[in-house]
C-alpha cells in the first residue's frame, strides 16, 4: 500500500487500466466489477494535470507554417501499450484537428491536459440505405455508395483541462472529430484495446456528405441528433501525426 500511495498519479491510472481492460470489452455491458473499475479510471483521469506530466503548455507560432513536413499538425507521445490497452499523449496546434474517424470494437478516455478542443461525437446506425440516395447524392459513385454510413451525430462539447473526460464506447459515440480551439491544446488518451489492424481494429477516416457542408467544422453544430450519411475516405493529405518523447514519469506494467 505504501508503495502505491507513492506512485506517481500516471502509473497508477496505468496499473487501473490495466485492471479495468484486462479482460477485453466483452465485460463492458453490466459487469459490475467492470463498471466500477472503470469508474475509479475515470476518477483517477479527471485528476491528471500537464504538469504531473512533465508537459508545459505549448504556444501558437505564427512564423512555423503548419502544413511543412517538418512541423506534423499533430504529435503523438507514447507513454505505455498492454494487449489491452494503450496511452499516450496528443499535441495539436493551434487550428489543427484531428480528423473525423472511428475506434472499431473500442473503448476510449480523452482527458485535455492543455488549451481547449471541440470535439464532434458520431454513432454508426445499422440501417440500410434505400432509393433516395440517388436523390441526395447523384454526384457519388457506385463503390462510394456502399462505402456511406448512416449515422448519428451524437454531441459536440468543448473541453478544457477543468472537464471530466470525453469517453467513447464501441456503441457509443464511437467516431469523433476533434479540433484544437483558440489555441494549441494537449490531450491524453486512452484506447482499449490498442488499435491493431491485424485484429479488425484500423483506424478510418470519414467526411459527412449529407446534410452538404462546405466545412465540416464550421457548419455541423445545428446537426445534432439528426441522422448523418458519412463517407469513409482516405486519410486527409492535410493531416499526419508526428511522434516526440514522453517527457513524464516512467510507467511501469
Amino acid at each position: 500500500v505504501l508503495q502505491d500511495n507513492m506512485a506517481s498519479l500516471i502509473q497508477k491510472i496505468a496499473r487501473q487500466a490495466a485492471l479495468t481492460f484486462s479482460f477485453g470489452s466483452s465485460t463492458v455491458g453490466e459487469n459490475k466489477i467492470y463498471v466500477q473499475n472503470f469508474t475509479k479510471l475515470k476518477s483517477l483521469l479527471t485528476e491528471i494535470r500537464a504538469e504531473d506530466l512533465n508537459l508545459t503548455p505549448r504556444k501558437s507560432d505564427p512564423s512555423v507554417p503548419i502544413s511543412v513536413p517538418q512541423n506534423p499538425p499533430v504529435t503523438y507521445m507514447h507513454i505505455c501499450e498492454t494487449a489491452s490497452f494503450s496511452m499516450g499523449i496528443f499535441l495539436l496546434k493551434s487550428g489543427t484537428s484531428i480528423p473525423l474517424h472511428d475506434h472499431p470494437g473500442m473503448n476510449g478516455m480523452l482527458k485535455v491536459l492543455y488549451g481547449k478542443v471541440k470535439i464532434s461525437c458520431f454513432d454508426k446506425l445499422d440501417k440500410p440505405f434505400d432509393a433516395s440516395i440517388d436523390q441526395f447524392s447523384p454526384t457519388l459513385l457506385s463503390f462510394q455508395k456502399e462505402a456511406l454510413k448512416r449515422s448519428i451525430f451524437r454531441s459536440v462539447g468543448e473541453y478544457t483541462e477543468a472537464s471530466s473526460p470525453c469517453i467513447l464506447s464501441p456503441q457509443k459515440d464511437n467516431l469523433h472529430q476533434i479540433i484544437a480551439v483558440d489555441g494549441p491544446a494537449a490531450f491524453m488518451d486512452i484506447l482499449a484495446p490498442p488499435y491493431d489492424s491485424d485484429d479488425g481494429r484500423d483506424c478510418h477516416y470519414y467526411k459527412v456528405v449529407h446534410p452538404a457542408c462546405e466545412r465540416e467544422e464550421d457548419n455541423l453544430q445545428h446537426l445534432v441528433q439528426q441522422e448523418v450519411w458519412l463517407l469513409e475516405i482516405p486519410p486527409p493529405a492535410n493531416f499526419w501525426c508526428g511522434g516526440e518523447p514522453y517527457p513524464g514519469p516512467e510507467v511501469t506494467l
